[in-house]
């Protein structure tokens, strides 16, 4: 494998890390949430340093060769300990016995990460290997210690995950199950490379060379298995992310209304980009509610009565007549209100009752009728 091969997967985990990092900064004491960002940190840099090019300049950084191992070690050992705590925060929830075995986890982490440093500042490794240092250093005491301690580690936890998704994948279903089952392939690739590494390092102990497994097979396994993990526990949150889309569409559907109404009510339309998606939506629908009660005594029911008919006498389905007549009152009603702001004439229609209809459809209607009032607008610019 390549740089590139290492830093594409680094740069595209880095960038899911950047994305989930303003609700890291909003839930930092979230311990899912810290969770998550731990899995992509780890991941993303665990990749950025495997690279051999980084090899190269973190040893040259520091000036010991091949202190990049117990380095790229100690960081993927972390993120298989963030896999298994996401994964008991996932299924048990943050009660007192989970957080107990959380603490006993990165207590074993803790310790393994204490032995690699251990082991390889008491073993010599004066050669630099970008690649293959497992198997050039097999018999090396105490190099070859930090080796067992990390693929044992690596191993072992490439086996209690997916048996522990696998079982809870048979009891649920939908997003949660499709995530548990990714994870089951991406712990099946993740354990081939340290499988693959092991079998490697047995066969010099042995006077053998297979070599190959370490260098050409375990990278390739490696990276699709880290890919898989991440995927895995990202795609429970699928359900969220469709939410999230669905509130989006209704925001920028309901700006042709609420642009339209700020405007004739002659007031700014800012937009604070750094507030919570949810409460974006949420202003936006109450500028809307008080405007529309504001231009009440402009709106008339007969108009939108008249174009609801008119919409059905052309085919338009209920809804959508019902959304168009709605839009095209509305419409009346905001050059009604300029014309009397000019002329100074008072309004002589009220629409209370069609606007009790307008508010009580509720987000999703709303965002309708602002589609159609837009299309309108557009219409009449283009006519």
């Amino acid at each position: 494998m390549n740089g590139s091969d290492y830093y594409v997967p680094a740069a595209a985990l880095g960038i899911a890390f950047f994305f989930r990092l303003p609700g890291l900064l909003r839930r930092r004491r979230d311990p899912m949430i810290r969770s998550v960002a731990g899995l992509l940190l780890m991941s993303g840099a665990g990749f950025a340093l495997a690279a051999p090019p980084t090899i190269t300049v973190v040893n040259r950084v520091v000036g010991v060769p091949n202190v990049s191992a117990p380095l790229v070690y100690a960081i993927l050992s972390v993120f298989n300990t963030c896999c298994i705590v996401l994964l008991a925060y996932w299924r048990e929830g943050f009660g007192a016995a989970v957080q107990r075995r959380v603490r006993r986890w990165f207590g074993a982490c803790g310790s393994v990460v204490l032995l690699l440093a251990v082991c390889f500042a008491l073993g010599d490794a004066p050669v630099e290997r970008l690649r293959d240092l497992d198997t050039y250093y097999a018999s090396t005491p105490w190099i070859r210690e930090m080796i067992v301690v990390y693929l044992g580690w690596h191993i072992m936890i490439g086996v209690v995950v997916p048996a522990m998704c696998w079982r809870w994948s048979r009891v649920v279903d939908g997003w949660l199950r499709a995530g548990l089952l990714t994870l089951v392939a991406g712990f099946a690739f993740s354990t081939g490379f340290g499988l693959a590494k092991a079998v490697a390092v047995i066969a010099r102990w042995a006077g053998g060379d297979l070599d190959f497994l370490s260098t050409a097979v375990a990278p390739p396994l490696a990276g699709m298995g880290a890919v898989l993990t991440t995927s895995g526990f990202l795609l429970p949150q699928g359900r969220r992310l469709a939410t999230a889309w669905e509130a989006w569409q209704t925001y920028r559907w309901m700006g042709p209304l609420w642009r339209g109404l700020r405007t004739v009510m002659g007031v700014p339309t800012p937009t604070s980009w750094w507030e919570p998606f949810g409460s974006r939506l949420l202003d936006r629908e109450t500028d809307i509610h008080d405007d529309l009660l504001a231009l009440a005594p402009y709106c008339d029911l007969r108009t939108m009565t008249a174009r609801h008919e008119r919409a059905l006498d052309d085919g338009v389905s209920p809804d959508d007549a019902w959304a168009v007549a709605a839009a095209t009152m509305i419409a009346v009603a905001i050059t009604a209100k300029e014309s009397a702001a000019g002329s100074g004439e008072e309004p002589q229609e009220t629409g209370t009752a069609a606007l009790g209809a307008v508010l009580g459809t509720g987000t999703r209607g709303i965002a309708r009728i602002s589609r159609e009032y837009g299309a309108l607008r557009h219409d009449s610019v283009a006519a």
